[in-house]
C-alpha cells in the first residue's frame, strides 16, 4: 500500500473514530440544559488550569533534557519546551505524527540527528508507559470498582486487568534496560535488508540506538523517575482543580484520588487513535463520573468539556506560537521527517 494512502487512511479512520465517539457522548444531551451548566462553572478554577497545564509540559521538557544527554548536553529548556510544545499540538490534528516533529523540531534547532532524538521520545513512551501502569497497578488494588463503568462483571476482569498490567509494566522495564538486545536482533535482520539501503539502515539504527543510551546513566535515574511523577501529578491535579468550579458536584466523594482515577482512564483514551482524544475522552470521562461517583450526565459532560478544551486549546495555541517563532513550515517538516526515515 503506497505510504501516502496509508497515511490517508489512519487520519480518515482517526476522524472516524473521533466522530463517532462524539456523537456518541453527545446524542443523548440536551444542549440547552448542557449550556446552562457551562455558564454556571466557575472559571476562577478553570484559569488555574492554565499554569498546571503549562508546568506539565515544561516538566515533560526538563526531563526530556536527560533523555537527550547522551546525544547532546546542556540542551536550552526553552528549545525543549518547544519542540514538546507542537509536538502536542500536530497531535491535537494528526494522532502520532507529533512525536515525529518533536524530533525535527528539537533535531533542527540543536543540529542534532533527528532520528537518535526520535529514539530518546521513544523511550520517553516507554517511561510514560511504566509509569502510567505503576499507577494502574495501584488503582486496580485500591479501588476494586475502577473498571465498573466499562464492565458488568467487575470481580471476573479486575485480575485480568491485574496481571496484565503487571506483566506489561515488567516488559516495558526490561525493554528500558535492554534495548540493546532489540537493536541486536535489528542489526541481525539487515541481511534481508536490499544492498543498496544497508548503509541508511545501519545509521538509522546506531542514531536510533544513542537515543537509549540513557539507560546506561543510572545516576539519572532518580531525577527521572522523579519527574515522572510529577508530570502525573500535574495531569491529575488538572481534573482535580476543575471539582471545585461545578457546585453541583459538592458531595459526590470527589477527592484526589477520584482525580488519579479519572486520569488512568483519560490515558487509555488518549491512547487510541482519536485526533487529541477527541470523543475518546468525552465518553469515557462522562461514563467514569455517571455510573463511578453518581455526577448527572449535564454536569458530567460539561466538566469533561472544561477539562479536555482548555488543555486543547492550551497545547494548540502555544505549539502554534513556537511553530511560527521557530520559523517552520509545513513542508520542511513533512520532508525533513521523510528524509529522515521518520515517516
Amino acid at each position: 500500500m503506497p505510504s501516502r494512502l496509508k497515511k490517508f487512511l489512519q487520519t480518515a479512520f482517526g476522524f472516524l473514530l473521533a466522530g463517532f465517539f462524539l456523537y456518541w457522548a453527545f446524542s443523548e444531551v440536551r444542549f440547552g440544559d448542557l449550556w446552562a451548566s457551562l455558564q454556571d462553572v466557575d472559571y476562577l478554577y478553570v484559569a488555574l488550569l492554565v499554569p498546571i497545564v503549562v508546568i506539565s509540559h515544561w516538566l515533560r521538557a526538563v526531563r526530556w533534557s536527560y533523555l537527550l544527554l547522551p546525544v547532546k548536553e546542556n540542551i536550552p529548556t526553552r528549545n525543549l519546551f518547544s519542540a514538546v510544545m507542537i509536538g502536542f499540538m500536530v497531535n491535537n490534528v494528526l494522532p502520532r505524527v507529533g512525536e515525529v516533529t518533536r524530533a525535527f523540531a528539537i533535531g533542527r534547532s540543536e543540529n542534532i540527528s533527528k532520528s537518535s532524538a526520535f529514539g530518546t521520545v521513544v523511550v520517553e513512551r516507554i517511561i510514560d508507559m511504566v509509569t502510567f501502569l505503576f499507577i494502574l497497578c495501584i488503582v486496580l488494588f485500591l479501588y476494586p470498582n475502577f473498571l465498573g463503568p466499562f464492565f458488568s462483571n467487575v470481580d471476573a476482569v479486575r485480575p485480568i486487568f491485574l496481571v496484565g498490567s503487571i506483566g506489561f509494566l515488567a516488559i516495558f522495564i526490561l525493554l528500558f534496560f535492554k534495548g540493546e538486545s532489540l537493536f541486536s536482533l535489528l542489526t541481525y535482520l539487515k541481511r534481508f535488508i536490499p544492498k543498496r539501503f544497508e548503509i541508511q539502515y545501519q545509521q538509522l539504527l546506531d542514531s536510533f540506538l544513542s537515543g537509549f543510551g540513557v539507560a546506561k546513566m543510572r545516576n539519572k535515574y532518580a531525577m527521572i523517575i522523579i519527574l515522572s511523577l510529577l508530570i502525573f501529578f500535574f495531569y491529575a491535579l488538572s481534573l482535580y482543580v476543575p471539582f471545585y468550579a461545578f457546585q453541583t458536584l459538592a458531595g459526590h466523594n470527589l477527592d484526589f484520588g477520584a482525580s488519579v482515577i479519572l486520569l488512568t482512564i483519560s490515558t487509555i483514551a488518549f491512547a487510541l487513535p482519536a485526533p487529541g482524544a477527541l470523543g475518546t475522552y468525552h465518553k469515557f470521562l462522562s461514563l467514569a463520573l455517571t455510573r463511578l461517583y453518581g455526577v448527572d450526565p449535564i454536569t458530567a459532560l460539561s466538566y469533561v468539556i472544561i477539562t479536555h478544551e482548555v488543555g486543547y486549546i492550551i497545547t494548540t495555541v502555544v505549539g502554534l506560537y513556537y511553530f511560527f517563532k521557530d520559523h517552520l513550515h509545513v513542508s520542511e517538516v513533512v520532508n525533513g521527517t521523510a528524509d529522515n526515515g521518520m515517516v
